[in-house]
C-alpha cells in the first residue's frame, strides 16, 4: 500500500527512508542528478568557483507564481548569478514534517526538476530528515547554488563615485504576493509572485564585464536594503528618484491599504546593478532586450564618496523635489517570506 503521507520511519535510513528516497526522490529528481548512492559528489574544473547557501521556511509553500521548490532553486542560482557566475550545481537537503502529504512533496520535487532543468543545473548532493508533527511546519529547504566564475569582479567594494543606479523590473510584488496569500486576502487581478532565474538577464551584460562595478537581487529587506548595504559596504552616499522606481499598481494598492514601504518588500525576480556611467545605457538596453528587464531603468547614482561609514546614507527624492533618508528596513514586517 501506498504511503499517502510522511512519517517518522521515513527518516529512520531503513526500508521507509529507501522507499521515499527511490521510489519519490530519486524518481522525479533523477534525471538532473550528477550521481545517486554515494556519500558526497564529486565535481571538477581549474575555473573559480561561487557559492552561496540559503534555506527557505517560506509560508504558505504555494502561492500565486510559485511554491517552495522553484523559489529554492532560483533563489540560489540567483545568488552566484549576481556574482558574474554560470549556475553549475545544486544541493538539495529536504526537511519534512511528518504528516506532510505525498502529493504535496512531490509537486514540489517537479517544481525544482522544472526550475533545474531550465537553469542548466545539476544536482550534486542532498539529504532528507523527517522531524516530529509540530517541530517543523510542512517542508523546509536548503540549498547550496555553485557556479562558475566568469572573467568579471564583482563586488561591492568597487562601487565608485558617479556610478549609475539600475533596476531591473518593479519591486514589492513578491512580498505581497506572500502577504496577501498568507492572510487569505481576496485580491481583484492576477498578481502573481516575480520568482525567476535571473541569470538569462544577466548573461545579457556579461559583455561590459568590469564596467559594471556590483549586482545584488533585491530579496529579504528589498531594493531599501541593497542600496544601504552598498552605501555602507563602499562608503558612499547614493541618491535615487522615488518617482522612477516601478511599482505594479496591484502592489501600489496593497501597500496603501496595509501602509507597506514596497521599497521594503521582497522580490525573487529583481536586481540592482551599480554600473559606470560611460557604460549605463548600453547596459540598460541590453537588460530591456530579455523579458525579465522589459521595465530596466535607472533610478539613480551614486552622489559623493564619504570619509566614514556613519556619512554613509540613502536619499530619495520624490516628484516635488522633496528629500527624504531610504533607511534599513527594521523589524520583522513579514517573517518567512523566502
Amino acid at each position: 500500500m501506498k504511503n499517502t503521507h510522511i512519517s517518522l520511519s521515513h527518516g529512520s535510513g531503513g526500508v521507509e527512508s529507501n522507499a521515499l528516497v527511490d521510489g519519490v526522490i530519486h524518481k522525479i529528481l533523477g534525471e538532473v542528478m550528477c550521481e545517486y548512492g554515494e556519500d558526497a559528489g564529486v565535481f571538477s574544473g581549474v575555473k573559480g568557483y561561487a557559492i552561496s547557501t540559503d534555506s527557505y521556511v517560506v509560508s504558505p509553500i504555494f502561492f500565486p507564481g510559485g511554491d517552495i521548490g522553484k523559489l529554492c532553486v532560483c533563489g540560489s542560482s540567483n545568488d552566484v548569478s549576481v556574482r558574474g557566475a554560470t549556475p553549475r550545481y545544486l544541493t538539495l537537503g529536504l526537511i519534512l514534517e511528518e504528516g506532510f502529504t505525498m502529493e504535496e512533496l512531490e509537486q514540489i520535487l517537479h517544481s525544482i526538476k522544472r526550475e533545474a532543468i531550465q537553469g542548466g543545473l545539476r544536482i550534486i548532493t542532498g539529504d532528507t530528515k523527517v522531524v516530529p508533527k509540530g517541530n517543523a511546519d510542512k517542508i523546509y529547504i536548503n540549498t547550496t547554488a555553485i557556479g562558475e566564475i566568469k572573467d568579471v569582479d564583482w563586488r561591492v567594494g568597487n562601487i565608485q563615485e558617479g556610478d549609475d543606479i539600475i533596476l531591473s523590473a518593479p519591486v514589492g510584488t513578491h512580498g505581497a504576493v506572500i502577504f496577501c496569500a498568507r492572510n487569505e486576502m481576496a485580491l481583484q487581478n492576477d498578481l502573481q509572485s516575480d520568482c525567476a532565474q535571473l541569470y538569462p538577464l544577466i548573461e545579457s551584460t556579461h559583455q561590459y564585464g568590469n564596467a559594471i562595478h556590483a549586482v545584488r537581487d533585491a530579496t529579504r529587506g528589498g531594493v531599501a536594503a541593497v542600496l544601504n548595504e552598498w552605501s555602507r559596504g563602499a562608503c558612499v552616499e547614493i541618491n535615487i528618484q522615488g518617482g522612477k522606481i516601478p511599482i505594479l499598481q496591484q502592489v501600489r494598492g496593497v501597500c496603501e491599504i496595509l501602509g507597506l514601504e514596497a521599497l521594503n518588500l521582497a522580490n525573487e525576480g529583481v536586481l540592482l546593478m551599480a554600473v559606470s556611467p560611460h557604460k549605463s545605457k548600453a547596459i540598460l538596453e541590453s537588460l530591456r532586450s530579455h523579458t525579465l528587464g522589459k521595465q530596466a531603468c535607472i533610478i539613480g547614482r551614486v552622489s559623493r564618496k564619504v570619509a566614514h561609514i556613519q556619512e554613509a546614507r540613502v536619499i530619495a527624492t520624490n516628484a516635488w523635489g522633496g528629500k527624504c533618508y531610504v533607511e534599513y528596513p527594521q523589524g520583522e514586517l513579514l517573517p518567512r517570506i523566502c
